[in-house]
């Protein structure tokens, strides 16, 4: 049996300003109308053997990715939280140790949700192979077959051929992982076919995961048992031990494990595999008009070539330009040249040093109950758009600093104002003074919709006390 494990943390910072720390590139649409996870998780439903997918990510997704697989009528096995980030070998003892205290002992299929595959057929034959050696003992990991040089990925050099099993392809032994090349190098590496890009892909049974982890990373598998024993069930997440999982050393399945044991094995994949890590990636795989443009939103242009541009909220106007990335969101423009696209992660390092908070989220925030659009700030105001999806409800609350103005501009609200609960329609409004407790729900079957004007001497976020929620938040959590 294959339990798919999808690893859906990271920012995604080369992907700003579409990808920031709180809205991830993994769960935006960026090639088609699905995210990049919801792709993942659709990708593997024809792999035989499957059952439900388990996802790892961090709390502050937990709401944003239970509602993607929601709308692909995805039910996961779990959706595991991890308090801090500890790169991918924690990742990988977590889910051998929860797999086996909820299973007998299924085949491991961990994938990054942030990959695009162009040949599904391919990928799932692939797979396939890898489940085939996987069953027999073997580590699996999954190496791209190079179509041109590429710096930004590290290498696996293949070794002998291994023994055929069944009627699948044969699998590589691993002669050594290698660093991310320069271009020389890569040239080399290319030429010689002998090197496959590493995809961070892998396949192997939770029992030889957890045997590997014992000899190579003690530490590593330690602090994670004692992180899912002492796990809790919240809603419909499992959350990790915080102390223990942060008791965790940080380390990456290829350095903890596979450059370490004997069991390794590569088996190589030529699908149309891209890991979409910069907006030159995006250009490549992107469908190009006859100028060799790609464009998303409201784009108007005029002797334009060779470029990336991409509209949010407002018209893109250009001239003149070519080998450019144009990207525009509600608060942000980022302009660059093609070929510099990899200092993107540069400049976001730069805002962060100025605490610049379009590092960390958009204009938009998502709630569990819906969303929550930033229209007009000033000193003393802000004004917000609500959209509260059908049975969604906000917490009952209150702030000591601000008080708040709804006027309903679509749908029909049911609003809790201390011991009372009042119904308002479209053009109908209400006063919450500071101080006050309220909820705002949405008894509808269509999506509600309020304009908030939020003003008082202090409207920061964290000017909320939630005294009950549907959601199991607590205090000023999101």
């Amino acid at each position: 049996m294959i339990l798919p494990i999808i690893l859906a943390g990271g920012s995604g910072t080369r992907l700003w300003p579409l990808s920031r720390a709180l809205y991830p590139k993994q769960l935006i649409n960026l090639v088609d109308e699905h995210t990049m996870l919801q792709n993942t998780v659709m990708r593997i439903e024809r792999l035989a053997d499957t059952i439900n997918p388990v996802v790892i990510c961090n709390d502050e997704y937990r709401f944003m990715v239970a509602e993607q697989l929601r709308l692909i009528g995805v039910k996961p096995g779990a959706v595991i939280l991890e308090p801090v980030g500890r790169n991918t070998a924690p990742a990988m003892a977590v889910a051998a140790l929860w797999s086996i205290k909820t299973d007998t002992d299924p085949v491991l299929l961990i994938l990054p949700a942030d990959h695009h595959i162009q040949y599904t057929d391919k990928f799932l034959q692939t797979l396939t192979t890898g489940y085939a050696y996987a069953r027999s003992g073997r580590l699996i990991t999954f190496g791209i077959i190079p179509d041109k040089p590429e710096t930004g990925y590290g290498y696996i050099k293949m070794g002998r051929p291994i023994d055929p099993i069944d009627s699948v392809e044969r699998a590589m032994a691993i002669d050594a992982f290698v660093e991310k090349p320069d271009l020389e190098t890569a040239k080399r590496y290319v030429a010689s076919k002998k090197y496959c890009w590493n995809s961070g892909m892998f396949m192997f049974s939770a029992s030889k995961a957890i045997e590997e982890l014992e000899k190579f990373a003690p530490d590593i598998l330690s602090a994670c048992r004692q992180a899912v024993e002492k796990g809790k069930t919240d809603l419909d997440f499992f959350r990790l031990d915080r102390a223990a999982f942060a008791a965790s050393p940080s380390d990456s399945i290829d350095y903890a494990v596979m450059e370490k044991t004997d069991a390794g094995a590569m088996v190589p994949m030529d699908a149309g595999w891209n890991d979409l890590g910069s907006w030159e990636a995006l250009w490549q795989v992107g469908e190009k008009d006859t100028a060799d443009n790609v464009v998303k939103g409201d784009v108007v242009l005029q002797d334009v070539s060779e470029s990336y541009l991409h509209a949010e909220s407002r018209l893109i106007a250009a001239v003149g330009i070519k080998d450019h990335i144009v990207v525009e969101t509600s608060d942000a423009v980022m302009i660059s040249p093609r070929d510099r696209v990899q200092d993107v992660k540069r400049l976001v390092d730069r805002l962060k040093a100025h605490n610049r908070l379009e590092t960390q989220t958009h204009k938009r925030v998502y709630r569990p109950w819906g969303t929550v659009d930033q229209l007009v700030t000033g000193s003393r105001f802000q004004v917000n758009r609500l959209t509260v999806k059908p049975g969604g409800a906000l917490s009952l609350q209150k702030h000591f600093n601000r008080s708040e103005h709804w006027v309903v501009v679509r749908g029909v609200a049911l609003v809790t104002k201390k011991e009372e609960q009042i119904v308002l329609r479209e053009d109908y409004s209400i006063f919450i003074s500071a101080g006050t407790s309220h909820r705002l729900e949405n008894p509808g079957k269509i999506p509600l919709e309020v304009i908030e004007v939020q003003t008082g001497s202090y409207i920061g976020e964290d000017d909320i006390i939630r005294m009950e929620d549907l959601y199991g938040r607590h205090k000023n959590d999101d």
